[in-house]
């Protein structure tokens, strides 16, 4: 009963900030300052993981996009370039799903960030994984570039401790000791 309440307490804190116009602002001015990244959740694939015959070049073997995925996606990429949030590169993870993502944003051309490939189905690949990416913003960061990562919930949730809805962006940054911090959540729909 304690862990319900608590849960329930949590989900409610959560929802009056996602509600909160302050809170909102707030994120989609962390999401154009310099030194910050958009970290976001690949658009609505109906299901969870993929098909015992996955395939990484073969979407066909690959959950995929719904069309509501594809047309969520481009409503994205019109709210970022609404919000004049400076994009310098779009990478994107190698599953199908990221990629659509990616490229209806229609931000620029996507490339392909292994970093950034969903780890759902091989665990052990996470910290590996999670350090090759903070390595990858560090890398973007010297640049003086603004990214927006297209990935999946595990890596997202590794990176950062968020769980993600399909689309949701977490503004993050990284700091000099590597650790990445929250500096916001905007949730598009």
């Amino acid at each position: 009963m304690r862990q319900a309440a608590s849960l329930l307490s949590i989900a409610l804190i959560w929802l009056t900030a996602s509600l909160n116009p302050a809170a909102a602002a707030d994120a989609w001015q962390a999401a154009r300052a310099e030194g910050t990244h958009i970290l976001m959740r690949h658009a609505i694939a109906p299901g969870t993981g993929d098909p015992a015959d996955f395939a990484l070049g073969d979407c066909s073997t690959q959950r995929n996009l719904s069309q509501e995925g594809r047309e969520q996606a481009r409503r994205i990429g019109e709210r970022l370039q609404e919000k004049r949030v400076p994009v310098a590169a779009v990478l994107t993870s190698q599953w199908c799903r990221a990629r659509d993502t990616a490229e209806e944003l229609d931000l620029g051309a996507p490339a392909a960030e292994p970093a950034l490939n969903s780890f759902f189905g091989d665990r052990p690949r996470e910290a590996d994984q999670t350090a090759a990416l903070k390595a990858r913003l560090r890398e973007l960061d010297e640049a003086g570039r603004k990214a927006v990562l297209v990935t999946h919930q595990v890596n997202i949730t590794a990176l950062t401790g968020v769980f993600p809805a399909s689309g949701e962006i977490v503004v993050i940054s990284l700091g000099p000791n590597g650790a990445v911090t929250v500096d916001g959540r905007i949730r598009t729909e």
